[in-house]
């Protein structure tokens, strides 16, 4: 049997878990359990489901410190965004916990007397829900609890490096109602997963694919659910645009694009890609920015720090990968050195010992354009590109021109550039004088283009991922109604004029 260490990535001597992983028989005997299950669950009242998640709610909520001490431990992210990242759990809950008295249909007037048209909210059936490591706890509830709610099992494949948060969370869900064969969690590997979800997906036992993660394996997890004439949800990668126009405040641009570029080492879908700058503001805003990312502290995640670790030595080879993508023609500022920090490399202020861990200098790239590698290449770590524009019509095509369209932000008081923005932008979601990075439990999140299929999640919009609407017509006029045929027609008078 293989098993997966899980190491805290602050000091990669402390084992946080080891876990077997599973086999592609495992993955599809897990999803033959959830399936099995289903139907119990979907017989249980919806608003009892709604409840259940009340009580799961209530329960992350006890658990918020001791959860997010682990979510600190075992991917690196800062105490305090980690305790962020609990926070929409339970933001998620208290959204969803009324839904089961809320999952409406209509009544639908029809054509023909003693009859009467309804429409239903039925759920998916089985989901299998792939989530990565930046948002371990908050992304998977986005999927999770609106399923559960809507009467659908779960298979929860998360990324082995949040194994233990993975099966923390599910005691959580556990200990609140939910049966255990009706939220499976499995643990394995990428290949593993695709294999055992396609054996799955053949025998019938998965109706709906949820994945957060890369754009490269979206597009094979969607190739592979359409085989099957299934509609993925799935949330991507992004290249996300920050646009400065003359009127902005500095002040405020830089604090949004220091946490929009650095928050959690800068491994979240939403962070700051390029930094497009007005030229006439071009070279205040630079000052100022490299001024304050050189002078953020980072290191240990349990301190006051502006970010510490990488999710562990894949993500931290990964980011020294993207810095071999810089050109001759730009520039590099941002700390006392680039690539891994380290004792022999440092950073200057650093917090901790970076010798134990996987951490990263923070990185700016001057002077990207179109067509450079880093302008369309999707980082996933502390790196965030600046390039300057002369017009408004000129950095939307450079927000859009790389084809990802997940989230955006635009730093102005001109309501005319705001709309014409929000008009062009071709992201799924804008920010208006904010990051680019920050989501609520109630409001759609998701992407367009390289960054999704279209699907969201979070709020009522996210009910359609995971229910089917059903149409029933019920006649009780004792005799055959032909529709579209049947139709009582009214006497009028065409030629009537006054």
């Amino acid at each position: 049997m293989t098993t997966y260490i899980s190491r805290n990535p602050a000091c990669v001597d402390d084992i946080v878990v080891e876990v077997p992983l599973a086999t592609v028989a495992d993955v599809v005997a897990t999803c033959q359990a959830a399936k099995d299950a289903q139907p119990g669950w979907a017989a249980v009242p919806a608003p009892a489901r709604g409840r259940v998640i009340a009580q799961v709610g209530r329960l992350f909520e006890a658990n918020k410190e001791s959860l997010s001490r682990l979510v600190t431990r075992e991917m690196g992210k800062v105490y305090a965004e980690a305790l962020g990242d609990v926070q929409e759990v339970i933001d998620t809950c208290d959204f969803f916990l009324g839904e089961g008295r809320r999952l409406y249909g209509q009544t639908v007037p029809s054509e023909m007397p003693d009859k009467q048209l309804f429409t239903f909210r039925v759920p998916v059936g089985t989901a299998m829900i792939i989530t990565a490591g930046n948002f371990p706890a908050a992304v998977p509830s986005w999927y999770i609890i609106p399923a559960l709610v809507t009467g659908n099992s779960i298979v929860w494949k998360p990324v082995e490096q949040t194994a233990a948060i993975a099966q923390a969370m599910a005691e959580i869900f556990y200990a609140g109602g939910v049966p255990r064969d009706v939220l499976k969690v499995v643990i394995a590997d990428g290949p593993t997963t695709y294999d055992g979800l396609e054996a799955a997906l053949h025998k019938g036992l998965v109706n709906k694919i949820g994945f957060t993660g890369s754009t490269e394996v979206g597009r094979k997890l969607g190739e592979l659910a359409g085989r099957h004439l299934q509609s993925p949800c799935l949330e991507l990668g992004g290249k996300n645009p920050m646009v400065v126009m003359p009127d902005a405040d500095i002040d405020l641009v830089v604090e949004g694009a220091l946490f929009a570029g650095f928050g959690t080492a800068g491994q979240r879908c939403t962070s700051l890609g390029t930094l497009w700058v007005h030229r006439d503001v071009y070279d205040a805003v630079h000052e100022r920015y490299v001024h304050a990312v050189e002078n953020a502290i980072v290191g240990d995640p349990f301190e006051r720090v502006l970010y510490g670790p990488m999710i562990d030595e894949k993500y931290l080879a990964n980011h020294e990968k993207h810095l071999g993508l810089i050109q001759d023609h730009q520039t590099v500022y941002g700390s006392t050195a680039i690539g891994r920090i380290t004792s022999h490399n440092p950073r200057r202020g650093f917090v901790g010992d970076p010798d134990a861990g996987w951490y990263a200098h923070p990185t700016i790239v001057d002077g990207i354009r179109a067509g450079d590698a880093l302008y369309d290449t999707e980082t996933f770590g502390p790196l965030v590109g600046m390039g300057v524009f002369d017009t408004l019509d000129e950095a939307i095509e450079l927000a859009n021109g790389h084809g990802y369209g997940l989230s955006s932000a635009i730093y102005t008081s001109d309501p005319k550039a705001v709309w014409r923005f929000r008009q062009g932008i071709s992201a799924g979601m804008l920010s208006i004088n904010n990051s680019t990075s920050g989501a609520e439990a109630h409001l759609p999140f998701g992407g367009n283009g390289r960054s999704g299929n279209g699907s969201r999640q979070s709020g009522i919009w996210v009910l359609d991922q995971f229910t089917r609407w059903q149409s029933m017509n019920w006649d009780y006029s004792g005799k055959l109604q032909k529709a579209q045929m049947d139709v009582e027609e009214l006497p009028y008078d065409p030629g009537f004029r006054l």
